[in-house]
């Protein structure tokens, strides 16, 4: 560095450290002159208050700029300093303007800037002290000439030449003072070169350097390699976040060269923008913690990777350092994802099949009582009409909760060989007009070699339609659905897939349209009932969740990839198993007609209520009960008449699969006709012991139907 290079970094050191203690002293000055204020003109004083802690806080953030600012220079220090100054004058030019104008007693005011302003801070040039000065003078006396009327001429004359002397006092000093301290830094320069040229090393201390050199070298090599050869990534980094050293797998994981990461702040790897958090481990960090966080941090590509971080600090020859392992978790987050999103959809799937179970108990009384009440013959037409419209109201409530609980998997399935790429060509006939109307094309491209899947047909047509229908949703003026099909037999990568995926052979449906795409925060609940980005009354939200369902019914998986304003792909997998037969369940055999009681069970009171009047309008004799409890009990005492029992399989206390067990075991030749919003085959699995079902919700004419089936009522026998 040459004398001239010196003398410029000295005085901008002088100039930053004098122009934040004039800064410094000019907070504490505007705030304690208020006192003042409270004196001379206590009717201004709030008013004069708010101008002095407005002041205040643009000094003390023009300060803590200055303070905080890593690019310091000449020019950023004379523009700090001289907003400093301005907002200053232009405060104790408001008060003057608001309190007396060219008579005011706060003109005094300037003569405390030009001594802080000229007296503390160097500007090492005379036209820069005058300009200043001169700046600071016209804030004083232009708003006067333009705004107020000058009355005492003789007074504001007087003022000006107080300021104007003060003015030219301060600036000569200042020019002094200047070249004062230019000389003495020359002079410090010299003393500096001559104090260098005297630092001579001896032989001994050569060979004693010589020697630690060869041992630092050594040092390094082992240290460098158990650096560079470790499996995490790993980065040391100053107290400011410098990066002052990586390894190569640090350098992998972020896709950068060594050397464009070094000297860098790691700042610009996060991904994050937690700052307070992030200060706050650096301060635990420096203090000796030791930390394990989370963190994401960018790639060169603008990908993100997820880490998990364990930093330590370090205090290394006086200087505070921060070493940090990265390891890369992604992948594990992603399976965790998942495997909680699976999860989720487990328990959303058996929270919706216990309200649709309950929801039908509720439409069996809706319809059944529809019933009954249509069969009077004092109903009006206009009456009639109502209940019509109630009753397909109903009907249409009935199709949603057999929606509900086909995503509940509580439905039946019909497990058959299915040729896929038939599937989706009848589908893609079937909706081809209704995507031409939203001038959206499906292109099929269908690989013929592909295995048939074991499925059911019309399952895996909802699970196209739902799809396709998705991407013209999402194509609102027009585009591409592409579909396709293929096979691949997955090993061990089947878990990187999906987490629920088993190692095998699959038939694979890619759905992928050219819309707005989904944005990755909401990628997580689009499989969630009900869940949908689309306006009030264009859908129900149902459609994914139903393709969820249904996928997982096949022991399948579906994922989903996406980029927002580009494309969206949907990828089902279903396990593909030549060979396969359907198990048909095997239904009771056609009972022989019988005559005797009918013991009605059912906890839900209006439902009991619409088949007990039903059964008993038909010439049965009937015994209604919604305590299974009691309904037990009245069958050990009556059972020798009762000839048929219809009962709800889900009851309180006693679960309706217990108690036909009881029934069976009391009079194995009594007759059993369930009640359920499931589907007759779930039953027939689990070995009950029934003669007949019924789903609900049913109507009068299918629950008498099957009663005339295994009873006949005392009245047509006599």
């Amino acid at each position: 560095m040459n004398k001239n290079d010196y003398i410029k970094s000295e005085l901008l050191k002088m100039m930053s450290y004098w122009g934040n203690v004039a800064s410094a002293a000019g907070i504490v000055v505007t705030l304690s002159l208020s006192a003042l204020d409270y004196l001379v003109a206590p009717e201004r004083f709030h008013q004069f208050f708010i101008y002095r802690i407005i002041c205040a806080s643009i000094i003390a953030f023009l300060l803590l700029l200055q303070i905080y600012n890593n690019k310091k220079n000449l020019f950023f220090q004379y523009t700090i300093f001289s907003l400093v100054t301005i907002t200053v004058s232009a405060m104790v030019s408001a008060m003057i303007m608001s309190f007396g104008g060219h008579q005011s007693i706060y003109y005094a005011g300037y003569f405390i800037i030009f001594i802080y302003s000229l007296g503390f801070v160097p500007f090492f040039s005379l036209m820069r002290t005058v300009i200043f000065a001169l700046l600071v003078y016209s804030i004083y006396f232009v708003p006067i000439l333009l705004f107020d009327n000058i009355t005492n001429v003789r007074l504001f004359i007087n003022n000006n030449v107080f300021l104007l002397a003060t003015a030219v006092t301060s600036v000569l000093w200042r020019h002094y003072n200047d070249k004062l301290m230019q000389r003495n830094l020359s002079l410090e320069y010299d003393l500096s070169q001559e104090k260098e040229q005297l630092k001579m090393y001896s032989t001994q201390l050569e060979d004693l350097v010589e020697q630690r050199t060869k041992e630092l070298a050594v040092s390094e090599q082992k240290y460098r390699g158990l650096f560079d050869n470790a499996s995490d990534g790993v980065a040391v980094y100053d107290s400011n976040g410098i990066i002052v050293n990586v390894n190569r797998k640090f350098c992998e994981m972020h896709g950068f060269p060594m050397e464009s990461l070094i000297g860098t702040n790691i700042r610009v790897l996060d991904a994050d923008k937690s700052e307070p958090e992030k200060q706050g481990r650096i301060r635990r960090l420096l203090d000796g913690e030791s930390v394990i966080y989370e963190a994401k941090h960018y790639r060169k590509d603008g990908e993100t990777i997820l880490l998990e971080i364990s930093a330590k600090g370090l205090h290394i020859d006086g200087t505070d350092y921060i070493q940090a392992f990265h390891r890369d978790i992604s992948d594990k987050k992603r399976l965790q994802e998942q495997l909680f999103q699976s999860q989720k959809m487990e328990s959303i799937g058996m929270l919706a099949g216990g309200l649709a179970h309950d929801f039908n108990n509720i439409l069996s009384a809706i319809v059944g009582h529809i019933e009954l009440l249509t069969d009077n013959d004092r109903l009006d037409a206009d009456a009639r009409r109502h209940l019509n419209v109630i009753e397909s109201s109903a009907r249409r409530a009935g199709q949603m909760i057999a929606k509900l609980l086909k995503f509940a998997r509580k439905g039946s399935l019909d497990f058959q060989p299915i040729d896929l790429n038939s599937v989706v060509r009848d589908t893609a006939e079937l909706m081809s007009k209704s995507l031409s109307h939203r001038n959206v094309e499906a292109r099929l491209e269908l690989d013929d070699t592909i295995p048939h899947l074991v499925g059911d047909a019309n399952q895996m047509e909802q699970v196209i339609m739902n799809l396709m229908v998705n991407a013209a949703d999402a194509m609102p003026e027009g585009g591409t659905v592409q579909v396709k099909t293929a096979a691949k037999t997955f090993g061990r990568e089947a878990s990187q897939i999906h987490p629920l995926l088993a190692i095998g052979p699959y038939v694979i449906l890619s759905v992928t349209d050219s819309g707005t795409g989904i944005a990755a925060a909401i990628q997580n609940k689009i499989f969630d009932p009900f869940f949908t980005t689309k306006e009030q009354g264009k859908g129900t939200g149902l459609g994914l969740a139903m393709v969820y369902g249904i996928v997982k019914d096949h022991k399948g998986a579906v994922t989903v990839a996406s980029q927002v304003g580009k494309w969206t792909t949907f990828q089902v997998y279903i396990p593909s198993v030549p060979g396969w037969q359907p198990v048909q369940p095997a239904l009771p055999a056609s009972p022989q007609p019988s005559t005797g009681t009918v013991l009605i069970v059912e906890d839900e009171s209006d439902t009991l209520k619409f088949v007990s009047d039903t059964v008993q309008s038909f010439g049965y004799s009937v015994i209604s009960e919604g305590d299974a409890v009691r309904a037990l009990q009245l069958f050990k005492e009556r059972s020798d008449e009762i000839a048929l029992v219809i009962s709800d399989i889900f009851m309180p206390v006693i679960d309706g699969r217990d108690l036909i067990k009881n029934f069976k075991a009391i009079k194995p030749s009594v007759k059993v006709i369930v009640m359920s919003g499931y589907q007759m085959e779930d039953f027939v699995r689990q070995d009950i012991l029934l003669d007949d079902f019924l789903r609900k919700p049913f109507d009068g004419i299918d629950l008498i139907r099957k009663v005339n089936k295994l009873v006949r009522p005392k009245s047509l026998l006599s």
